[in-house]
C-alpha cells in the first residue's frame, strides 16, 4: 500500500524572500559580467532604508525693537496728563503704556495751560538682561520772560527725561518701567578745531563765484542759473521752499593755501570752502547760514564740484562723468 505524503502548503510570511532575491542578482550580475557580479556577493543580504536627515534650520534672530519712538511717545503723552483726571484719553493711554507711571499734578494755570512741548529722542543705551535707557528731550514753544521783579525761575526751553524699560527683542513688544526721570543735558563733545585756516579774500574770483552760486541756490528753486558755477556733469537741486529776497557774504575761508590766493589755480587742484551768508526773508528777519562746498579748478578758474551740508554729507553729485574731449571743450566758470 503506497502511503501518499501530505503536501505541505506554505504559511504566508513563513519563507523568507532573502534568498530567492539573491540568487536572482546572481544570475543577473553573471549576466552583466564578472565585476557585476563581485557587486552582487558584496552587497549585504538586508538593507535598511535611512530616513535622510532633517534640514537644520537656524533662526536669524531679528533686529530688537527700537524703543526711542515708545519713549518718546510716552514723555509726550505723560507731560500732558494730570492726576487729576487719570481716567481721560490722555491719562489711559499713559497708563496703557506703563501701568506703574504715576501721572504729574497740576495746580494753577497749568490746569488751564497744559505743558505742551516737542519730544525728540535723543539716546538710546542698551544693558545686558534686555533692558534700555533712552534719553528724550522736550522742547518747549514758550518763550514769555519771567514778570518784572520776579524771583521765579524762568522755565527752560527744553526738559530732558530718561525712560527705561525691557524687551523689544526680535521685534517683541516694549514694557515701559513706571515715570520717567528728569536728567541733565547728554553731555557734547568738543567741537574740533576748522580746518578752514585760509581766508579768502572777499573781492577775489573764488568769493565772488562763491557768493553768486549762493544767491542763485536760494534764488527760489531755479537750477538752471546754477549750471554756470559747477563742475562738468555736476548737479545741485536748490531748496524750492527758500525765499530770501536777499543774501549777503560774511566771510569766506577755505583748507588750502592755494584757494586762497589770487594766482589762477593749476587744473584739477581741489579744495573745500566754507562761505557764511546771512539770509533775510521777506519779512525782513535775518538767517545765518553756512555752506561747505568743495571746488575743482578747471580753466583757470574755481568751480563747485561737491555741495555739503552741516554734516559734511553730498549733495551734489556727479550726473555723466564727462570725457576728457568734453571736458576740454566746454568753458568753465562763470559761462
Amino acid at each position: 500500500m503506497r502511503t501518499t505524503r501530505p503536501e505541505t502548503v506554505p504559511v504566508a510570511g513563513s519563507v523568507s524572500r532573502g534568498p530567492n532575491l539573491i540568487r536572482i542578482g546572481v544570475w543577473t550580475a553573471l549576466a552583466a559580467g564578472p565585476l557585476a557580479l563581485a557587486v552582487a556577493f558584496l552587497t549585504p543580504r538586508t538593507t535598511a532604508a535611512q530616513a535622510a536627515p532633517a534640514p537644520s534650520v537656524q533662526g536669524t534672530a531679528g533686529p530688537a525693537a527700537e524703543p526711542a519712538g515708545a519713549a518718546a511717545m510716552f514723555v509726550d503723552l505723560w507731560l500732558r496728563a494730570d492726576a487729576a483726571s487719570p481716567d481721560n484719553a490722555i491719562g489711559t493711554a499713559v497708563r496703557a503704556m506703563a501701568p506703574d507711571a504715576e501721572l504729574p499734578k497740576r495746580t494753577g494755570e497749568q490746569k488751564e495751560k497744559p505743558a505742551g512741548a516737542r519730544v525728540v529722542a535723543l539716546r538710546t543705551t542698551f544693558a545686558p538682561g534686555g533692558t534700555w535707557t533712552v534719553v528724550v528731550a522736550a522742547v518747549t514753544d514758550r518763550t514769555e520772560p519771567a514778570p518784572a521783579g520776579s524771583t521765579a525761575v524762568p522755565a527752560p526751553a527744553a526738559r530732558y527725561f530718561a525712560v527705561s524699560g525691557t524687551g523689544g527683542e526680535n521685534g517683541g513688544p516694549l514694557a515701559i518701567e513706571g515715570s520717567p526721570a528728569e536728567v541733565a543735558a547728554p553731555e557734547t563733545a568738543k567741537a574740533p578745531a576748522s580746518r578752514f585756516t585760509h581766508t579768502v579774500a572777499a573781492d577775489g574770483a573764488l568769493a565772488t563765484t562763491l557768493g553768486e552760486f549762493v544767491r542763485a541756490y536760494l534764488a527760489g528753486g531755479q537750477s538752471a542759473g546754477l549750471d554756470r558755477y559747477l563742475s562738468p556733469g555736476v548737479r545741485v537741486t536748490p531748496p524750492g521752499a527758500s525765499a530770501y529776497t536777499k543774501v549777503d557774504v560774511e566771510d569766506v575761508s577755505a583748507d588750502a593755501e592755494q584757494a586762497a590766493g589770487d594766482a589762477a589755480p593749476a587744473d584739477g587742484a581741489r579744495a573745500r570752502v566754507r562761505v557764511r551768508v546771512v539770509g533775510e526773508d521777506r519779512a525782513g528777519a535775518r538767517w545765518p547760514l553756512v555752506y561747505r562746498v568743495e571746488v575743482t579748478a578747471r580753466a583757470g578758474r574755481w568751480e563747485v564740484s561737491t555741495l555739503e551740508t552741516g554734516a559734511g554729507t553730498p549733495t551734489a553729485s556727479p550726473a555723466v562723468s564727462p570725457s576728457p574731449a568734453a571736458t576740454a571743450t566746454v568753458s568753465g566758470g562763470a559761462r
